[in-house]
């Protein structure tokens, strides 16, 4: 069986910049296991899955090693293969997905995300996350899957240098850690060794939890926002009531094709 492959950076508009995300289109969902097997064999943060279904798209997501319940920059990155290289018509992609109704819009090369935002618990610091990170938060909240650790300042998120090891034992999808920016309202790093990726380099998903908690921070609805991973990636993101808008641009790098056994 052959299947068409694309290989996408999202969140940036450079090539070797942003999150890579591998896109495979399917006439028909193959096993679980065989898309575990793709996304492994890729190695990469997500590879994404979509097939048009009765009901309309919809998507599904895997990390090296697990299936996950939501991903914002492969699905940009799926969006962006429909919208320019697999004939798709309109300006507004609607994905069923695990997580609900997904719409990506279009505006010349602007993508835009429109995501359920995370649910944000305050709770106490985590000896694991404290050792692990090697500074300390001045607060730790629980989202439906990750930690989210507030900082002092950007420097401190910059020059973190996790214990990957020790954060990888805390019982989550990751951790997100963020501040506030020095040029853009917030910057933040995700680590995810429990997922299979120590440090993905730019998190769409993330933005839901990030989005509300800096709204609320900063009195606004509109903010920009960067990854400092090795790679960065740049968003916009828009807080409108229970929903976050997150905003970036795409590059094609790769088109190919998978072989595997019927």
């Amino acid at each position: 069986m052959e299947i068409k492959i694309y290989q996408v950076d999202a969140f940036t508009d450079q090539l070797f910049a942003g999150n890579p995300a591998a896109v495979c289109p399917l006439e028909e969902w193959l096993p679980a296991a065989v898309m575990q097997n793709i996304a492994m064999e890729n190695c990469l943060a997500e590879t994404a899955f979509y097939v048009q279904e009765k009901e309309g798209l919809r998507i599904r997501w895997f990390t090296p090693t697990v299936e996950v319940d939501l991903c914002g920059h492969a699905t940009l990155a799926t969006a962006f293969v429909l919208f320019n290289h697999e004939g798709y018509q309109g300006d507004k992609i609607i994905f069923n997905s695990r997580s609900g109704p997904l719409t990506v819009t279009k505006s010349g090369d602007m993508l835009t995300l429109n995501f359920p935002v995370d649910t944000l618990k305050e709770v106490n610091s985590i000896s694991e996350l404290e050792e692990g990170l090697g500074v300390k938060s001045t607060k730790t909240f629980k989202g439906k899957t990750d930690f989210m650790l507030v900082f002092e300042n950007e420097d401190q998120i910059i020059n973190m240098s996790p214990d990957f090891k020790v954060i990888g034992k805390v019982d989550a999808r990751g951790i997100i850690v963020t501040a506030k920016g020095n040029q853009v309202d917030f910057v933040s790093r995700f680590y995810g060794p429990q997922s299979g990726m120590d440090e993905d380099p730019v998190t769409g998903s993330a933005h839901t939890s990030l989005t509300p908690y800096w709204a609320k921070i900063m009195n606004k609805t509109e903010l920009t926002a960067r990854q400092l991973s090795k790679r960065q990636g740049e968003l916009k993101c828009k807080l409108i009531g229970d929903r976050v808008e997150i905003s970036g641009r795409a590059r094609l790098y790769l088109v190919g094709k998978i072989f595997v056994d019927s």
